[in-house]
């Protein structure tokens, strides 16, 4: 591929993507929301902009930075905690009409399962999606702007639980008690299984327009957070039984069919 690839929001996981697409060899342009972060940008060979979406439009030089870019990956989560909650779907109108500008061919969203809410049993990519937050029905919406335009060819991954360096939901959970979730199941995924996902994506190893990212290890909440504090030494948390709660299982038909999709970390314990 001899054009860029734009990747919007180096941060958690758009940076080590992008450094993967780069020792892979591919050409990568890189937006950050931080002055400090550009010279980290670039001294890693991202070719970086100053991009900053708000709801009242886009701040920086998007043109340059859609620039011979034909694939692009949409990593920026919406932020509705706190008291700074904005419209992420109007960002992303803002986003789209940006686009108008550039030579976009591939676009990658990166969404969340926090669309099929608070659903049960188990969930697939054909699973009509019932967000129950205020962040899920947003991204739902988000999505169908890009799915929806017969210009792009847009793929959405649906990532679980993000784990990976300096990242574990079972720190947060440690000394917790009285949680009431245990039997629900686990739906993570791995920081490199996700740049895999996004990889493989790029590459096109398939057509299909919307996928679930999750690991296929689904303990139950309990059994997993309380093994994982053990092993990393922390207080592991107290959960209350209640049989009852039983959750969702978020599994991938996409990537069960895609014979040469090999994950390559896992999250079991």
């Amino acid at each position: 591929m001899n054009n860029s690839i734009g990747i919007l929001g180096c941060g958690w996981l758009g940076l080590p993507l992008a450094e993967s697409l780069i020792k892979a060899g591919h050409k990568v342009h890189g937006t950050t929301t931080s002055k400090e972060k550009l010279h980290t940008l670039n001294s890693k060979g991202i070719k970086s902009y100053l991009v900053i979406l708000s709801e009242d439009g886009i701040t920086g030089n998007m043109s340059d930075f859609l620039e011979e870019v034909e694939t692009l990956v949409v990593n920026v989560p919406p932020k509705l905690r706190g008291a700074n909650q904005e419209d992420y779907v109007l960002k992303m109108r803002f986003l789209h009409h940006s686009l108008n500008i550039g030579n976009i061919k591939k676009l990658i969203f990166v969404s969340s399962t926090s669309v099929y809410g608070k659903l049960e049993g188990e969930v697939t990519e054909a699973t009509p999606p019932r967000p129950n937050t205020a962040s899920g029905r947003q991204l739902l919406t988000s999505e169908s702007i890009f799915l929806e335009d017969p210009k792009l060819n847009t793929t959405i991954i649906r990532f679980g639980g993000l784990i990976g360096p300096d990242r574990h939901p079972a720190r947060m959970l440690s000394g917790k008690k009285d949680l009431t979730n245990g039997n629900e199941y686990i739906n993570l995924i791995h920081q490199d299984d996700c740049i895999r996902i996004i990889k493989s994506a790029i590459e096109q190893l398939w057509s299909d327009d919307i996928l679930n990212g999750v690991y296929p290890y689904h303990a139950t909440k309990e059994n997993y957070y309380v093994a994982s504090c053990n092993k990393l030494g922390l207080q592991p948390p107290d959960y209350k039984r209640n049989e009852a709660a039983k959750g969702k299982k978020v599994v991938s038909n996409v990537l069960l069919n895609v014979k040469k999709f090999d994950f390559l970390t896992t999250v079991r314990i």
